[in-house]
């Protein structure tokens, strides 16, 4: 699998819709994506799927004057939610050098939210799109419950991946090698538990990203009163004991965590972590608060050769994940050579 930075043919939304995802919030969810479309659209070509001709109608119009059209493209494959970068494809390269979907399972988080039929038939209808050969494996897996550096590791958590409501029958050893046979993971580092408020049972891409081969970024709570403090502070303990296969250790780059956010007496999982590294572009969501403006300082200096675009999620975080939920990436392989 590759690192999310490598290049990419297109970056792929299932466009938000369900309002009981949203209560009050999804038309702020809507504009806040419309502006992330526009800024992706300048640097890749952006694939939205929609539930039909109107919705496709719908969500055009939604899309600011500075969205490059001809780089957008609206797919008739309906959903139940948003979730694209759960549900949706996941991309690899295979061993004969072709870019391969992957189509694991998907029960909606351990069955939270039927019903899930629609996103779970997903991934085979985007790689017909890309005319792309597609792998079913029998095996629930969320792509935001790992994270690559496309050498060989990849970051999990226990809370997740070893969750009996995913996948009960198998143990941790199988599914390393699970990881291993289809995303190509040599070594793969376990974190603990995520933040609170995260109703994936700890998705990794709320609290520690790669964002080079041998560096990572991880979000600390410095406030030992709030819930997230110990969770976070235990897991960047244990990314000081990670290797990778050639023995070197990992740069960890902290990264706060924004102000507590809350909705109607619930704490959302807000998080800067769950940022979208694009072509020549990071997308971060920002929470109107204080922090913001360090949080982007800190993912520029990791990104330096691309611009930084903080998207306004106040809205988004309702549903319980921000721009990396909603996000999956098409990354830009050369076709294999038929011959000499």
């Amino acid at each position: 699998m590759p690192a999310e930075w490598a290049r990419h043919r297109g970056t792929w939304f299932s466009w938000p819709h369900n309002p009981g995802t949203w209560p009050g919030q999804l038309e702020g969810t809507e504009r806040a994506l419309a502006r992330a479309v526009a800024a992706l659209s300048q640097h890749e070509k952006v694939f939205i799927n929609v539930l039909d001709a109107r919705h496709a109608l719908h969500v055009r119009d939604l899309l600011p004057a500075e969205t490059v059209f001809p780089e957008v493209s609206f797919e008739i494959i309906p959903t139940n939610d948003a979730w694209c970068r759960d549900h949706g494809a996941i991309f690899v390269v295979a061993p004969d050098g072709e870019l391969t979907a992957l189509d694991f399972g998907f029960n909606a988080w351990g069955g939270k939210y039927p019903p899930f039929d629609l996103d779970d038939a997903v991934p085979p209808q985007m790689a017909q799109r890309l005319q792309l050969p597609v792998v079913s494996v029998d095996h629930i897996l969320e792509g935001g419950s790992v994270d690559v550096n496309g050498a060989g590791a990849l970051l999990t958590t226990r809370q997740c991946l070893l969750n009996p409501n995913r996948n009960p029958r198998r143990s941790r050893a199988d599914i390393e090698a699970l990881l291993g046979r289809y995303l190509g993971a040599e070594r793969v580092f376990w974190l603990g538990d995520g933040i609170i408020g995260d109703d994936t049972d700890g998705h990794v891409d709320d609290i520690t990203r790669f964002v080079a081969e041998n560096r990572v970024i991880t979000a600390m709570e410095p406030d030992p009163r709030d819930p997230n403090h110990r969770p976070l502070l235990e897991n960047r303990a244990l990314l000081e004991t990670f290797r990778l296969a050639d023995g070197r250790g990992l740069e960890v780059v902290e990264l706060p965590m924004p102000d507590a956010l809350c909705h109607e007496g619930e704490r959302l999982p807000a998080s800067y972590a769950n940022f979208y590294i694009a072509n020549d572009l990071v997308l971060v969501p920002v929470f109107g608060c204080d922090r913001d403006a360090e949080a982007l300082t800190i993912i520029g200096s990791c990104f330096p050769d691309r611009r930084v675009l903080g998207i306004d999620c106040r809205d988004v975080v309702v549903g319980l994940g921000t721009l990396h939920c909603l996000s999956q990436q098409v990354p830009d392989i050369a076709p294999a050579s038929s011959g000499p």
